[in-house]
């Protein structure tokens, strides 16, 4: 089957109805071997969750895990350990779009964007994103959002500054979407109880409302994937097989149209069962073991 070849001929992607759960894989794995765009990076160890410190030592383990088949990694915070995961990924020729965790604790945003801009200005980073959620999340307002994304602006010069959210956020609020250099969107049609037969067309419509919204800037789709087990959300269903039909038909439109997509995520978090439900734990292309499920 030549994946790279085949015309899709819908916007649901490549017909994979009928293509076996081996073949499947093979076409995940080529994907992989010819290396995509990016992957959403943490280094939490099993038994681990934010809050804990991370050591060099478990991040190479994982970034030498992931670097054959990545130019680019995404990290969420620059606390505990995980700022040293692009001076890390740096060192072993990554790319890096660095994050800095916001919520409603003022202390730690003050550490966290004071982290960001320390490593911007050092050189570990090439698009910086001010904050993750926490609109969604209603842990701060969008004026307090907006100004520490003026902040770091000021202070790092030509790097371009964002803020990840979900994509509707830019579309209902503008002057979000002007204030950032580059729109970082979330685009899960999963999490919106999308069916898998039509999530790729699905995503497609979110990163376009997301275009639509930045008034040309560059769009980066920060986080999409699909849950390998765990309870199903109105029509979209986890499973192994359904996950691999995503993955392939999402990096066969990244490379088709040129997309900038962070797959979410490397590795299975245990974690976040708690925070997520059941299905939170099994978003990784690797297991929680470090092992390639596909």
């Amino acid at each position: 089957m030549s994946y790279r070849k085949e015309k899709l001929h819908s916007l649901t992607g490549i017909d994979l109805n009928t293509v076996s759960e081996s073949e499947l894989k093979k076409l995940c794995n080529k994907f992989l071997k010819q290396g995509i765009h990016g992957l959403c990076f943490s280094a939490y160890d099993e038994g681990q969750e934010p809050g804990d410190n991370i050591s060099d030592k478990q991040i190479l383990r994982k970034l030498n895990i992931i670097k054959p088949y990545i130019k680019w990694i995404r990290t969420f915070s620059c606390m505990e350990g995980n700022e040293r995961i692009p001076i890390l990924a740096k060192q072993l020729g990554l790319k890096t779009l660095v994050g800095a965790w916001l919520s409603d604790n003022e202390l730690k945003n003050e550490k966290e964007i004071n982290g960001l801009i320390s490593l911007c200005k050092s050189g570990y980073v090439d698009v910086a994103g001010v904050g993750n959620e926490v609109l969604y999340r209603k842990e701060m307002s969008e004026t307090e959002l907006i100004d520490y994304i003026n902040l770091v602006k000021k202070e790092i010069g030509n790097i371009p500054v964002g803020y990840v959210d979900a994509y509707y956020e830019f579309s209902s609020r503008p002057d979000l979407s002007d204030s950032c250099d580059v729109i970082l969107a979330n685009c899960y049609p999963y999490w919106e109880g999308c069916s898998l037969e039509y999530s790729l067309m699905y995503m497609k419509q979110m990163y376009f409302e997301a275009k639509s919204a930045g008034k040309g800037k560059k769009v980066i789709i920060t986080e999409t994937g699909w849950p390998s087990q765990g309870a199903s959300l109105r029509g979209a269903h986890p499973s192994k097989e359904n996950a691999l039909k995503y993955f392939v038909n999402a990096q066969n439109w990244s490379f088709e149209d040129d997309i900038e997509m962070f797959y979410f995520s490397a590795f299975d978090e245990s974690w976040k069962v708690g925070v997520e439900g059941d299905v939170g734990a099994y978003w990784g292309l690797w297991d929680k073991d470090e092992k390639l499920k596909f």
